[in-house]
């Protein structure tokens, strides 16, 4: 397999094209919504493939801990929940709101199968951090070649 240099640029479009491929599906999975008027999938996640478990991080900035819901069925982690407005910006009459609020779900299908019963999660900071160690069977091994 060749390896290709490839620009910051590159990376981005790359990057820009694997987000709307990404929200195209969101979209079949969970209804036609916000990606197909131009704003991107929220929370916005990262996924972490590590030797023995795969982590998994969500942007929930103004989400409490009681309001996420985290569930895997299959290979799927599901992340739901709900950014409550805050009063302030009930009361204050702002003329200009650009914070996101309301129900969100996220579908993340998992590269490898997880010990379900192990699974961790911590919100700090705005930051969901998902630790979903790998199951026995997933983790890799090494085979000593004889000869």
């Amino acid at each position: 397999m060749a390896l290709l240099p490839t620009t910051r640029r590159e990376r981005n479009e790359l990057t820009r094209f694997h987000n709307d491929i990404d929200d195209l599906f969101n979209s079949f999975l969970n209804g036609f919504d916000a990606p197909l008027l131009g704003r991107r999938a929220w929370p916005a996640i990262d996924v972490a493939d590590r030797e023995n478990e795969v982590v998994v991080r969500a942007e929930v900035p103004g989400c409490k801990s009681d309001d996420i819901d985290i569930s895997i069925h299959n290979d799927v982690l599901t992340i739901s929940g709900e950014k409550k407005e805050t009063k302030e910006h009930k009361d204050k009459g702002f003329f200009h709101v650009e914070s996101a609020y309301g129900a969100f779900r996220r579908d993340v299908r998992l590269p490898s199968d997880v010990d379900s019963e192990k699974v961790e999660a911590v919100c700090e900071n705005g930051v969901l951090t998902i630790t979903l160690p790998k199951a026995e069977k997933a983790k890799p091994i090494k085979v000593q070649v004889k000869g």
